[in-house]
């Protein structure tokens, strides 16, 4: 069998794509494979699918192609271009290559695989090849698969941000709740991000009245663009900001008194913990402290956080009461971190309450966010491209 025949099996070439030839250039140190295809072969317009015609003139191009042992290995064809009297004039597409591309299918395919795994830059490194070309290609397959994506029956999702760099660079990421996968990622944060959520679910064909569910963190602006573009969503709010609150208020409150009283330095961690995890040392040092100082505000705004936890507890027909029993004590306590902390709390008394109806959590949002930190330190240069979604997305 000779080279030419074993080379056309490989690419699996068909009539009228044959191998012509194929040399070493030991100048360059790289083979070239040339394709060619007989004369008077019939071709069929790539516009309308119109076959039955010559060739009318022809392009010389040249395409990157899997190596060759170390080698670079390039595939040269003199591409037809066919007369077609409905179309004009059109270059006929190969099959071995998509339109536009330097590279051929299996060597993006070897890129699209390798950059799940890789840096770009290394890759480039790796593959001699500018990073810029490989970008377009992630770019390309990126968009191609994300434009098959099918939004339809998406009526519960997460919005989160996350920080790509330091400073005040975020993304905003959608997740649908229910198949716990990504949908949507976008630059920025707030209410312009749930614009262009909204845009998206109308590109798709869908409406965004679908959505009839959202969880979200405590941001106003989040809040905002929910209320004006998802109108008829259902706003949960974020369970773990809701106690991250409650817990800064009272470590607060023990920040300012540790200066008087050094027995609460080092013992943040003594009254944000469940007492069910507290070690016999850590109930001992608590109790040692109350005991002594008993009309310390750490100690009286200490069992203001698991009061709060026992809410999500209770089933809904109870904690709307609940809530309100503990707001009424937490702005009576004369304790100034602790009463902010309630007035913060019940400014999104809709969403603490619509917990017990969804009961979603924070868990697939921040799950897809770390997802997004593992790609930022594979990406590398992502802050200098507009494209880090598209080495998400994959």
């Amino acid at each position: 069998m000779k080279d030419t025949e074993l080379i056309q099996m490989g690419l699996g070439l068909t009539h009228p794509w044959q191998i012509v030839s194929c040399e070493f250039s030991y100048l360059q140190r790289c083979p070239d494979i040339r394709i060619d295809f007989p004369g008077g072969s019939l071709f069929n317009c790539p516009a309308c699918g119109q076959n039955g015609y010559r060739a009318y003139d022809t392009e010389h191009k040249t395409w990157r192609h899997l190596n060759f042992s170390e080698h670079e290995t390039y595939l040269k064809a003199c591409v037809p271009r066919v007369n077609c009297p409905t179309c004009g004039i059109r270059k006929v597409e190969v099959p071995w290559a998509r339109r536009g591309s330097g590279f051929t299918l299996l060597f993006e395919a070897r890129i699209m695989a390798a950059a799940l795994s890789m840096p770009v830059n290394a890759l480039a490194r790796l593959v001699n090849e500018h990073d810029t070309r490989l970008w377009r290609l992630i770019s390309y397959h990126t968009e191609e698969a994300v434009s098959g994506e099918d939004l339809s029956g998406v009526s519960c999702i997460g919005v989160d941000e996350t920080a790509v760099r330091r400073g005040y660079n975020y993304i905003t990421t959608f997740v649908d709740i229910d198949r716990s996968k990504n949908i949507f990622i976008t630059p920025g944060r707030g209410s312009e991000t749930i614009k262009k959520f909204s845009r998206e679910l109308v590109r798709y064909g869908e409406n965004s009245n679908n959505i009839k569910k959202v969880f979200c963190g405590m941001s106003r602006a989040f809040i905002n663009g929910i209320e004006k573009y998802l109108p008829e969503a259902d706003i949960t709010s974020d369970r773990f900001h809701l106690m991250k609150i409650s817990g800064d208020a009272v470590n607060k409150v023990r920040r300012q008194e540790q200066r008087q009283y050094s027995e609460l330095k080092k013992t943040r961690w003594l009254w944000l913990k469940n007492a069910d995890q507290l070690t016999v040392k850590e109930k001992e040092r608590i109790e040692m402290i109350k005991n002594k100082y008993p009309k310390l505000k750490t100690v009286r705004a200490g069992p203001a956080r698991p009061d709060f936890q026992k809410l999500y507890s209770l089933p809904l027909e109870d904690a709307g009461s609940y809530l309100k029993k503990w707001y009424f004590r937490a702005t009576h306590s004369r304790i100034e971190p602790g009463k902010n902390a309630a007035y913060s709390i019940t400014r999104h008394w809709d969403g603490v309450l619509n917990w017990f109806r969804s009961h979603i959590s924070n868990g697939i949002p921040e799950g897809t966010n770390s997802l997004v930190q593992s790609a930022k330190k594979q990406s590398q240069r992502f802050s200098e491209r507009p494209i880090f979604s598209e080495y998400y997305f994959p």
